[in-house]
């Protein structure tokens, strides 16, 4: 037994991820009606959170090690979505997501052969890795028109998600009640903050509550208790996945 499995009074409910997720996202509107450099602020430490937390979740080896390969490409896509000129935001994030597999690839070859979960490191952190860099949509999405309310909206129906997550329900009933109510919450958010159109926003709803309730599911299929760290990582790495999606669907749908 793992030493996570072996302290149940450390372990934590799934719960936690949802109000973990539901704080990420407060952060990260505060930062976008503060000012550009609070908001590339909360984007680091989400990046860092999530390098922090997502091997605990994934339970591997080597775990301080793969933070920093996790954590250091987000904060690097975010710092550089905030300086890039436009219109090119996320130019450098496919880089930095590229680099910080290469290490994750360097790392597990340090490690030798017939070394624990090779193969789970790998491909785990690589998700990680990506989860971590998307985070720079946000900031992405914070320059590219102004408009704020957008973000607010995504925001809304992520929230919304996350709430309905919280659901102590099997995942076949939670998961399409995530999705139909951050479709709802989308277009009803727009049209009271802003003059978002209402197609689009539902369209964002429905695709912001497909991807958190695959992650709850993750969590759900974990078949463990998480601890602080794992809580941490999953709850703040959808919310980062969000900031991406948000940037491509105000770029292709709305504006």
């Amino acid at each position: 037994m793992t030493a996570e499995l072996q302290a149940p009074a450390r372990s934590l409910g799934s719960w936690t991820v949802g109000v973990v997720g539901i704080a990420g996202l407060i952060a990260i509107i505060a930062g976008v009606y503060a000012s550009p450099e609070a908001l590339v602020v909360v984007g680091i430490v989400i990046a860092v959170a999530v390098g922090i937390g997502w091997p605990h979740f994934l339970r591997i080896p080597a775990k301080k090690t793969l933070a920093a390969v996790i954590a250091l490409p987000g904060a690097g896509a975010a710092i550089a979505a905030a300086l890039v000129p436009a219109p090119g935001y996320l130019d450098w994030t496919p880089g930095f997501v590229a680099l910080g597999m290469m290490a994750v690839f360097v790392v597990q070859l340090i490690r030798g052969t017939g070394q624990a979960q090779r193969l789970e490191s790998t491909l785990g952190c690589c998700a990680g890795v990506l989860l971590s860099c998307l985070g720079a949509g946000w900031i992405a999405g914070s320059r590219f028109n102004g408009v704020r309310e957008m973000l607010l909206v995504a925001a809304i129906s992520a929230a919304v998600a996350l709430l309905a997550g919280l659901i102590r329900w099997p995942d076949s009933i939670v998961a399409p009640l995530g999705v139909v109510l951050a479709g709802l919450a989308g277009p009803l958010a727009g049209l009271v903050l802003s003059d978002i159109a209402v197609l689009p926003a539902a369209i964002f709803g429905v695709v912001v509550g497909a991807v958190l309730a695959s992650f709850r599911r993750l969590a759900t299929l974990r078949g463990a208790p998480l601890n602080i760290l794992a809580a941490l990582g999953m709850g703040l790495a959808p919310v980062s996945a969000v900031g991406s999606l948000a940037y491509f669907i105000d770029k292709l749908l709305i504006y």
